[in-house]
């Protein structure tokens, strides 16, 4: 069926899938759903993730089409510089009772989408209603849209977090997150973490294509696999054929699961891939408080002090490492401490002349870049070099250079350093460590996400329906690549 006659776009957004568990599930039998999709469409193993590869910073990306220099949610930990406090929108309930329940919920459920998403920035969910396209969020962290909408809080909710019963925000037409807003009356929500959960999400799905008022575009977020991944390594099948269930649960709602595929083009992807963290928790962890003890460390629950030198915001394998007074303590002094720790691959910073400088705690040297200049990588995007490649792994040949372990790096780096004020390093972890900081979640024998390597960035994408494809293999390229299949099937039904 051409592309014209179907009737939707449908985009299962499935938290850290990654190639080769997902290979391994569809070989062993264990995801029938998938291996659906993968014989009746084309895969792609290698969608690279924005930088940090933490679920906020990607989902603002897949929904604007922007880097973080433009839609400005930096990761899932940051330092506002205007209001001098951490922003953390749920790293972990230890960080969050220490900053302030009730002003880390009004960042999560109300200022993420309405006040830190830049408003010079449009999302999908806008642009389409701009057309008069109707589109449906369900779950997804990210969700801002036109029309007006209300998170309804449940009662004992509001009483722990402050937020009114009733919070009124901007959503899409149909918009659907846990037990805050349902497309499906009958939706149970209370008990499973308020709803933020597959069976919460896969449910909604299903009452839509039964009422058969499923929109021209629906962007459902699965959240449950990266806590398993967390949990059991980065090669974990067992993980994927959990989700794999609810995807036959969304298949079998329709007369045939041949029926779906005529009906909707269907898009299955992943956020954030995760790197492997090591066993052994002493080598695992890297303790940036200890690291950095000769300075004066911001603590969560006094916030900024007149005497603090440093805020950490740690976002699992990557940190923003920020110094309050760069006269007192320049940044390259807290880069050659952390180039003493092997374990840290990249540590950067943004110079007086907005290049971006970065040495590395495994090898020696530094390499300064900034966009425009002589070398052209495969993206199109033209860059100046000086130093060493080697430090982001890159391969120069004449006038052209391709990437290495660090995909998209210097573009991925550069946005970060322009994702919002205040003078800061951002140190990466290498595969089998992760930050630490006060209170922050391990991973120990598990894996973990945030940074630039591979591991962290490269995630499954599975396309039925259509010939086309996003312009190259990165997220930051899909929302144009949607608008164009949403406005090729006309509005709608």
């Amino acid at each position: 069926m051409s592309e014209s006659r179907k009737k939707s776009v449908v985009m299962l957004l499935i938290d850290s899938l990654m190639d080769e568990p997902l290979q391994e599930a569809v070989k062993t039998g264990q995801a029938p759903g998938l291996r659906y999709f993968l014989e009746n469409g084309r895969y792609v193993p290698d969608m690279i993730s924005p930088f940090p590869t933490m679920s906020v910073n990607v989902d603002s990306t897949l929904l604007t089409g922007a880097s973080s220099d433009r839609h400005k949610v930096p990761g899932l930990v940051w330092y506002n510089a205007k209001e001098k406090r951490i922003i953390n929108y749920g790293s972990h309930i230890r960080e969050l009772l220490k900053l302030g329940i009730k002003q880390s919920s009004r960042d999560v459920f109300y200022n993420l989408n309405q006040v830190h998403l830049s408003q010079q920035v449009k999302t999908l969910h806008e642009e389409l209603d701009e057309k008069g396209i109707e589109t449906c969020s369900i779950n997804a962290l990210l969700h801002r849209g036109s029309r007006d909408g209300y998170l309804q809080v449940p009662f004992l909710f509001s009483m722990i977090s402050g937020l009114n019963q009733s919070v009124k925000i901007n959503t899409s037409q149909l918009f659907s997150y846990g037990g805050f807003s349902k497309v499906n009356p009958a939706n149970r929500s209370l008990f499973k973490k308020f709803g933020f959960n597959d069976r919460f999400s896969a449910n909604e799905l299903v009452h839509l294509i039964k009422t058969n008022k499923v929109p021209p575009l629906t962007l459902v977020y699965f959240p449950d696999l990266d806590q398993h991944v967390h949990k059991h390594g980065r090669n974990d099948a067992a993980g994927v054929a959990k989700a794999d269930r609810h995807v036959q649960k969304i298949l079998d709602s329709f007369p045939s699961w041949e029926a779906a595929l005529k009906d909707h083009i269907w898009i299955v992807m992943g956020d954030n891939g995760q790197a492997w963290i090591s066993g052994n928790k002493k080598e695992a962890l890297i303790d940036l408080r200890s690291l950095l003890d000769a300075f004066r460390i911001v603590k969560l629950k006094k916030g900024v002090a007149d005497d603090d030198d440093i805020v950490l915001a740690v976002n699992e394998r990557m940190a923003f490492i920020y110094s309050l007074d760069k006269a007192k303590l320049p940044l390259t002094r807290i880069a050659d401490i952390l180039q003493q720790d092997e374990r840290i691959d990249i540590i950067g910073w943004k110079n007086e002349t907005d290049s971006i400088e970065v040495v590395s705690g495994e090898q020696h040297g530094k390499l300064t870049f900034r966009p425009g200049g002589k070398y052209t990588d495969e993206f199109g995007q033209t860059w100046t070099l000086e130093g060493d490649v080697n430090i982001l792994d890159l391969t120069v040949e004449q006038s052209s250079m391709t990437y290495g372990k660090f995909p998209d790096a210097l573009a991925r780096l550069y946005t970060s350093f322009f994702s919002h004020e205040g003078d800061f390093l951002i140190a990466n972890a290498k595969p089998g460590y992760e930050f630490i900081g006060e209170g922050s979640p391990t991973h120990v024998g598990g894996a973990s996400h945030g940074a630039l390597h591979k591991q962290d960035s490269l995630v499954s994408m599975i396309i039925t329906g259509t010939d086309t494809k996003p312009a190259y293999n990165r997220l930051v390229d899909v929302k144009e690549w949607i608008l164009d299949l949403v406005k090729s099937l006309g509005t709608g039904q």
